[in-house]
C-alpha cells in the first residue's frame, strides 16, 4: 500500500472494498485501511476507518471482532466529541444495535453485561434525543432470546408504540422482526401479512427481502400453501447464496428443502458452503445451521441412506449417519452454552425440536435440475442409495394355484400388472411339474413381456398350445410371434404368415374349433402387422431409401395401406358385434377404432381421424381400460392442436393423464404436462402451464431423463416464470437447465433462447454484468445462423448491459459489432440506437466529444438517407413488426430522426462542466440548442403520436434559451407546452404542464430582476 494515501484516497479506497464481497478478504482490507488512516494524524479519518471496520465485520463470519473496534470509537467519543462529523455521530449510535444483537449472538458475554449495556443504550440515546423505539427494540430481542415471554411481549408492544426517528431501523427490518415474532408465537398468517409489504417490493435494504424470504419458507409450509413457499425458496435462496453473513436465513433454505422431500437439494446446499460447518465468530448463527445439517442428515439416515457420502466439515469424509451425530453433538453443545448463560433451557429446547421436525411436505418439485440425473425408479430427490446387507429368511413355498388363478383374473381384465403377475407365477413354478396348458400360458405371457425379442417363445408357446388340444390359442401365439417378427424387420415375411394364420383361424372359428376371443388375437396381430408395414413404407419413402425386405408380397404403400384397412374393418366386424361384457374383445374393437383413426390421420382426414380416435377413448374407457386410451388421447391431443382447437387440446391432454393414472410411466407423465404447459402457454395461461411444466421436470428426473426432457421443461419453465415476471425464479430455473441444454438433443435455438431469457431476468434483477454475458454467448452462438436478426439484437442487448454494469470501453465494443450486423441487414432503427449508443459511451471515454458528435452526426445522415430513399423513406429499415407496410416504417425513421436530434442535444449540454468559461459554455448551449430546435418539427411533422417528444423538446430548448439569457424566447416554448398539453394524456400531461409553468415562473423572475 502506498504511504502516500491521502484522505480522500482512503475513503474511496473504503467504499470499495465496501462493495467487495462479504468475507475475511474484505474484512483484512479494512484492517489495512485502518492503519492507513492512523498514518494520517486525521482524527476523522481513524473515526471513519474504524466504522468501516466494525461494518464490514458485522456483515461477515467474524462478527466477534466488531466489538474492539466499537469500544475504542466510543472512548473516542467520550474523549473527542469534535473528532466527529454528523455522519460518524449517527453512525456511532446507530450502531449502538448491533452491539446488543452481537452480545446476544455470543454466549462467552456474560448476561449482566448485555442487560448492562442496553442501560447504557437507553441513557446514551435518551442524551441524544432519540426517540426509545430503537431501545425497546434491543430489549425484545433480548427477552426473545431468553425465552422471557412476557417481557417480550411487553417490550414489543413498547417498540410498536414509540416513534420511529433516525435510529429505529429501517421498516424492512423492522416487519422483519415483527412477523418472525408472530411466527415464533404460532401466529403464522400474522406473519405473512406483516411481512407482505416486504415481500412485495415496497420496503426493501441490503438484507431484505433476503431475511424475510427465508423466514417465511416454514410458516407457509406450515399453512400449505407449498407454492409460494416453493417461489420464495428459489427467490430467495438467489440473494443469500453469496452473502457470507446470511448464514442464519441460508441454514432456513436448507431446513426448507430437508423438510419438502429435496434432501438432495439440501446437501447441495451444504456443500456449497463447507465454512459454514467450521466458522466460530457467530455462534448463534453456526448454532441454527448446525441444527438444519442434523435434521437432513437424520433424514437421510431414515431413508436408508445413513452410508450415502455427504458434505461435511474439512479434513475428513462424511456419511450421513455420522455427520448426523457429529452435528448434533455441536448443535447441543453450543445451546447449551447459550443456556448456561442466560439461566434459562430455551435455547436447548428450540434446538432439539428443530433438528426433530417432522417432514411437511413428501414431495414439492422445485423445478430446478438435481445434483445428479435421477435414476429409473429412485427416489427423485435422493441420491441413489448403496444397498445394505440384508438377511434373507426362507419364505413359505407360494400358492401356485392362487398364484395362477390371480393372473388369469389380471389377464382377462387386461390390467397392466399382469405381467408381474405372471413373472411371480414363472417363479414359483420353477422346478415344479405343471399342466402342459400351464406351462404355455406362462411361456405365452413371458414373451408378452420380452417386446421384439419374445419371437422364440410365442412360437413354444404354441406348440405347448397345440399339444394342450388348443389349436386356436396355437395359432394366436403363432400370430403374435409374427408381428414381434416384423418389429425387427421382417414384415414382408411376418405378412405371408399372418394371412396364412387368418385363413385358418376363420375356418377352424366357422368349425366351431376355437372362440371368438382367440380369432380375434390372430385378426389383431394381422392388423397391426400391416400398419407396421404401412408405417415403414411411408419411413422409406421419405427417407428416399428402399426396404430391406421388399421382396414378393410387401406390395406399394397404397396396396398396403387399403388391406390394412380392410384387415382392421374385419378385426371391428368380428369383435365388435360380440364385445357385451368382454374386456378382451372391447379392447379389440377400440383398438381397430384407434388404427382406423392413425389411417384416417395419415390420408389427411384430421377430423375424421378425431372422431374414430375418441371412439377408441371411448370403447377403453367403457370397457374399464383406462390406460389403454392415454396413447389416443394424446393423438387426439396432437391433432386438436394441428386443428387450431387448443381447447379440445387441452381437454384431450388432460383426459391422458387422468386416464393413466397410477399406471402411467414416469416418462409419460413428463411427456404429458410439457404437452399440457405449451398448450396452456399458447393460450396465454402462463400461471398453470408453469405448474404443469414443473410436474414435467420433476416426472422426467423421476424416469432418468434430466438431460432431455428435463433440461427442455426447464427450459419451458423458465420462460413461462419470465412472463409472469417472476425473475428471480425464472433465472433458477434456466441457469439449471443451462447445465443440459445441447444443439445435438435440444438444438441451438433452445440455447440461445435460455440465455436470452436469462439476460432478461439478470437485467430485471440489476445484475447487468451477468446479462451481459449470457447475451453475448447467445450471439456467439446466433453468428453462425443464416439469418443474423438474433444476432444483431444480441450483440444490442449486450450493449445496453455493459453499459449499465459501467463498463463503458466493453459496451462500445460490443455496439460497434451491433453496429456492423445493424447495417448489414440494413436495419436503420437498429443502427441509429447504436450509433447513438456510442457517441453517449464516446463522451464518457478518450474520443470524447469529438467523438462523439461525429457519431450522432453519422446517425442524423443515416436517418436522412433513408427517408430520402425511394418509397417513402423506408429503405430496408422496415423490420418484421411493421405490419402496415411501408407508411408505418417510413414514420418510424422520422421518428428516429428527430429523436436523434434531441439526443445530439442533450450530449452537447450535457458536456458542458460546471467550471466551464462563459464563452465555451453559451457556444455548447447554442449548438444544442440548434439540435433541439431540428427535433421539434421533425416530431411535429408526425401529430399527436410524437406528442410528448415534441413538448419534451420544446421544454428542453426553453431551458437552453433560459441559460443563454434569452427569456422572452423561453416563455414563448413554454406557452407553446401549455397550449398543447391538453392533447397529452394523463402523467404526461401533468408532468409537462408542470415544468413549464415553473419554466414561465422562473424566467418571468429573471426578467425582473
Amino acid at each position: 500500500m502506498s504511504p502516500a494515501m491521502d484522505f480522500d484516497t482512503l475513503r474511496r479506497a473504503m467504499a470499495d472494498n465496501y462493495e467487495q464481497p462479504e468475507g475475511p478478504g474484505r474484512n483484512a482490507r479494512a484492517e489495512q485501511l485502518l492503519v492507513e488512516a492512523e498514518k494520517l494524524d486525521v482524527p476523522l479519518a481513524v473515526v471513519e476507518a474504524l466504522g468501516h471496520q466494525l461494518k464490514v465485520y458485522n456483515y461477515s463470519s467474524e462478527k466477534d471482532k466488531m466489538f474492539v473496534p466499537f469500544a475504542r470509537l466510543l472512548r473516542m467519543w467520550d474523549e473527542h466529541p469534535e473528532h466527529f462529523d454528523e455522519f460518524e455521530i449517527h453512525s456511532l449510535h446507530w450502531v449502538f444495535k448491533w452491539m446488543s444483537a452481537g452480545m446476544l449472538d455470543q454466549p462467552h458475554v456474560p448476561l449482566a453485561s448485555i442487560e448492562k449495556w442496553l442501560g447504557e443504550m437507553e441513557h446514551r440515546y435518551r442524551l441524544a434525543g432519540h426517540s426509545e423505539r430503537a431501545v425497546r427494540s434491543a430489549e425484545f430481542s433480548v427477552a426473545a432470546h431468553l425465552g422471557d415471554l412476557e417481557r417480550a411481549e411487553r417490550a414489543y408492544t413498547a417498540w410498536m408504540a414509540a416513534d420511529r426517528d433516525s435510529m429505529a431501523d429501517c421498516h424492512a427490518c423492522e416487519l422483519h422482526g415483527q412477523g418472525w415474532w408472530r411466527a415464533v408465537r404460532g401466529a403464522d398468517e400474522e406473519a405473512l401479512e406483516l411481512w407482505a409489504p416486504v415481500l412485495g417490493g415496497e420496503y426493501t435494504c441490503a438484507h431484505e427481502p433476503h431475511t424475510v424470504l427465508a423466514s417465511s419458507l416454514l410458516p407457509l409450509l406450515r399453512l400449505g400453501r407449498v407454492e409460494e413457499a416453493r417461489a420464495h425458496h428459489l427467490r430467495g435462496f438467489r440473494l443469500v447464496r453469496s452473502m457470507e453473513s446470511m448464514r442464519g436465513a441460508y441454514a432456513d433454505h436448507v431446513e426448507f428443502c430437508a423438510l419438502t422431500g429435496n434432501e438432495a437439494r439440501a446437501l447441495e446446499l451444504l456443500a456449497e458452503r463447507p465454512a459454514y460447518f467450521t466458522d466460530s465468530g457467530d455462534p448463534r448463527s453456526k448454532l441454527d445451521f448446525m441444527a438444519v445439517v442434523t435434521l437432513t442428515t437424520d433424514r437421510l439416515t431414515a431413508l436408508g441412506l445413513g452410508g450415502q457420502p455427504v458434505p461435511g466439515p474439512a479434513g475428513r469424509a462424511w456419511t450421513a449417519a455420522e455427520l448426523a451425530v457429529h452435528a448434533r453433538g455441536e448443535a447441543l453443545a453450543l445451546a447449551a452454552r447459550f443456556d448456561d448463560r442466560n439461566g434459562t433451557p430455551y435455547i436447548g429446547e428450540r434446538t432439539r425440536a428443530r433438528m426433530d421436525r417432522p417432514v411437511l411436505v413428501d414431495r414439492l418439485p422445485l423445478g430446478v435440475r438435481p445434483a445428479r440425473p435421477a435414476r429409473a425408479g429412485s427416489h427423485p430427490s435422493v441420491p441413489v442409495p448403496v444397498p445394505a446387507p440384508r438377511t434373507v429368511a426362507v419364505a413359505a413355498e407360494p400358492d401356485l394355484d392362487a398364484l395362477l388363478a390371480e393372473a388369469r383374473r389380471l389377464s382377462a381384465l387386461r390390467d397392466p400388472d399382469a405381467v408381474e403377475a405372471w413373472a411371480a407365477v414363472s417363479r414359483a413354478a420353477e422346478g415344479r411339474e405343471l399342466e402342459v396348458g400351464d406351462r404355455a400360458e406362462i411361456a405365452d405371457h413371458a414373451a408378452m413381456g420380452l417386446g421384439p425379442r419374445g419371437a422364440a417363445l410365442f412360437l413354444r408357446a404354441a406348440e405347448l398350445y397345440a399339444e394342450a388340444g388348443d389349436p386356436g390359442e396355437a395359432l394366436a401365439a403363432r400370430s403374435r410371434a409374427a408381428y414381434v417378427q416384423a418389429l425387427s424387420g421382417g414384415s414382408a415375411r411376418a405378412l405371408e404368415v399372418v394371412a396364412e394364420l387368418r385363413e385358418q383361424a376363420l375356418a377352424l372359428f366357422a368349425e366351431g374349433g376355437t372362440g371368438v376371443s382367440q380369432t380375434a388375437s390372430v385378426l389383431v396381430s394381422r392388423a397391426r402387422t400391416l400398419m407396421h408395414r404401412v408405417d415403414e413404407l411411408e419411413t422409406a419413402a421419405v427417407d428416399g431409401q428402399p426396404l430391406a425386405d421388399s421382396g414378393s408380397g410387401s406390395g406399394s404403400e397404397g396396396d398396403v395401406t387399403v388391406a390394412a384397412e380392410e384387415a382392421v374393418r374385419e378385426l371391428l366386424a368380428l369383435a365388435e358385434p360380440r364385445a357385451g361384457d368382454d374386456v378382451a374383445l372391447a379392447s379389440r374393437a377400440a383398438e381397430a377404432y384407434a388404427m382406423l383413426g392413425e389411417l384416417s390421420a395419415r390420408a389427411d382426414d384430421a377430423e375424421a381421424a378425431a372422431g374414430l380416435l375418441r371412439r377408441a377413448v371411448e370403447g377403453f374407457v367403457a370397457a374399464g381400460l383406462p390406460w389403454f386410451a392415454v396413447e389416443y388421447d394424446s393423438r387426439l391431443a396432437g391433432i386438436a392442436m394441428h386443428l387450431g382447437d387448443m381447447e379440445a387440446a387441452e381437454r384431450a391432454t388432460r383426459d391422458a393423464l387422468d386416464h393413466g393414472g397410477s399406471h402411467l410411466e414416469p416418462a409419460g407423465h413428463a411427456q404429458l404436462h410439457l404437452r399440457l404447459a405449451e398448450t396452456l402457454a399458447a393460450t396465454g395461461r402462463f400461471g398453470p402451464a408453469s405448474e404443469h411444466a414443473l410436474e414435467a421436470a420433476h416426472w422426467a428426473d423421476e424416469a432418468g431423463e434430466t438431460a432431455t426432457f428435463g433440461a427442455w421443461a426447464r427450459h419451458q419453465l423458465g420462460g413461462f416464470l419470465l412472463r409472469l415476471g417472476r425473475w428471480a425464479e425464472a433465472a433458477e430455473i434456466l441457469e439449471s437447465a443451462l447445465p443440459d441444454l445441447t444443439a445435438e438433443t435440444h438444438g441451438e435455438g433452445a440455447i440461445v433462447q435460455t440465455r436470452w431469457w436469462l439476460g432478461d431476468c439478470l437485467t430485471e434483477l440489476g445484475e447487468h454484468r451477468g446479462a451481459a454475458e449470457h447475451w453475448l454467448r447467445a450471439a456467439d452462438v446466433a453468428r453462425h445462423w443464416p439469418e443474423q436478426r438474433d444476432h444483431a439484437v444480441l450483440a444490442h442487448l449486450a450493449a445496453e448491459a455493459l453499459g449499465r454494469a459501467g463498463m463503458t470501453a466493453q459496451a462500445d465494443q460490443a455496439y460497434v459489432r451491433a453496429c456492423g450486423l445493424w447495417r448489414e441487414l440494413g436495419d436503420v432503427h437498429g443502427l441509429v440506437r447504436a450509433l447513438r449508443a456510442r457517441a453517449w459511451s464516446a463522451a464518457r471515454l478518450d474520443g470524447g466529444l469529438a467523438e462523439a458528435r461525429e457519431l450522432m452526426a453519422e446517425a442524423v445522415r443515416e436517418c436522412e438517407s433513408a427517408t430520402a430513399a425511394p418509397g417513402s423513406g423506408t429503405g430496408a429499415g422496415a423490420g418484421p413488426e411493421d405490419e402496415n407496410g411501408g407508411k408505418d416504417a417510413g414514420r418510424r425513421v422520422v421518428a428516429e430522426l428527430g429523436h436523434t436530434h434531441r439526443q445530439f442535444g442533450d450530449l452537447v449540454a450535457r458536456s458542458v462542466p460546471d467550471d466551464a468559461e462563459e464563452a465555451a459554455a453559451r457556444d455548447a448551449f447554442e449548438e444544442a440548442l440548434g439540435h433541439m430546435t431540428r427535433a421539434i418539427p421533425v416530431f411535429a411533422s408526425l401529430g399527436d403520436a410524437l406528442l410528448g417528444a415534441r413538448t419534451g423538446s420544446e421544454l428542453a430548448a426553453g431551458w437552453l434559451e433560459a441559460d443563454l439569457g434569452r427569456h422572452e424566447a423561453a416563455s414563448a416554448r413554454a406557452r407553446t407546452v401549455l397550449a398543447l398539453c391538453d392533447r397529452l394524456d394523463g402523467e404526461t400531461a401533468g408532468a409537462r404542464r408542470s415544468e413549464a409553468e415553473k419554466m414561465l415562473a422562473l424566467v418571468e423572475r429573471a426578467g425582473r430582476a
